[in-house]
């Protein structure tokens, strides 16, 4: 059961969409209105919608070790011409394009109202494969004719029991792990696969900070999984400015049970 729509809060709908469609090959569905505005990644939907309190606002920080939403992954073909288009258009960088663990090279940049994004191009070659055939069907996705919606990233506290909530509630796998040998924090990655979609997560050996869901600012505001509401009993709710309950779970992650946008 795979992501299906990942809801992306903004100060303006019509400068994020001309962003995405621009940058990222995102197709609009539908007519875009002032309020909201849906877009196709191939893999699933990003939709934005729109709030009045910006990214001074929020209390999200890019910061590895804030428990919660990382950023949201799009595999690419030619990244390194996608990130001088980027940079040409001003587009604000976190990490220039670099080959990284796993022997796949990376980019991290933000949209107009901060929301952390990373291309990624090339197949993960994982220091350990615990789903071959999770991983097979990964890889049988191929170099995509444009950039496609892979992954939210998550900051987590145990790894195990991560895996159970996600595997028990909404039937993803865990396919594979990367570590990261070099950083001096205890730096350790897995990926829970959910369809043609992956929930990557992010494991240190250092404390953690944590933070209260902000549903209402710009940014990154939920995921929309499928899945049964009757299965998460018990935990946080959070109710969306559009009267959307969203789930909360033990890292402060965000996301909503649904059919997708």
């Amino acid at each position: 059961m795979p992501i299906k729509n990942v809801v992306v809060n903004c100060t303006d709908v019509q400068r994020s969409v001309e962003f995405y469609t621009t940058f990222l090959e995102l197709r609009v569905i539908g007519e875009p209105t002032a309020e909201r505005a849906v877009l196709e990644a191939v893999t699933a939907t990003v939709e934005l919608r729109a709030v009045g309190n910006g990214r001074e606002q929020s209390t999200w920080s890019p910061d590895d070790l804030q428990k919660g939403f990382r950023h949201i992954g799009f595999k690419v073909d030619r990244l390194d011409e996608r990130a001088g288009t980027l940079k040409a258009g001003g587009v604000e960088f976190k990490l220039d394009p670099l080959d990284a663990e796993g022997n796949v090279r990376i980019c991290f940049f933000y949209d107009p109202d901060g929301t952390l994004l990373e291309m990624i191009q090339g197949d993960l070659q994982y220091a350990e494969i615990l789903d071959a055939d999770g991983v097979a069907r990964e890889r049988a996705l191929g170099v995509p004719a444009r950039p496609r919606f892979d992954h939210v990233a998550v900051t987590i506290e145990d790894r195990d029991a991560t895996a159970a909530h996600y595997h028990e509630r909404h039937g993803f796998d865990f396919i594979g792990t990367i570590e990261q040998p070099h950083d001096a924090r205890g730096f350790h990655i897995g990926y829970l696969k959910g369809g043609d979609t992956v929930l990557e997560v992010f494991t240190y050996d250092v404390p953690k900070t944590s933070r209260d869901p902000q549903l209402d600012v710009a940014g990154f505001a939920y995921a929309e999984l499928a899945g049964d509401p009757a299965d998460l009993l018990g935990l946080p709710v959070a109710i969306s400015p559009d009267g959307t309950k969203v789930y909360v779970d033990p890292d402060g992650f965000t996301y909503a049970v649904g059919s997708g946008a």
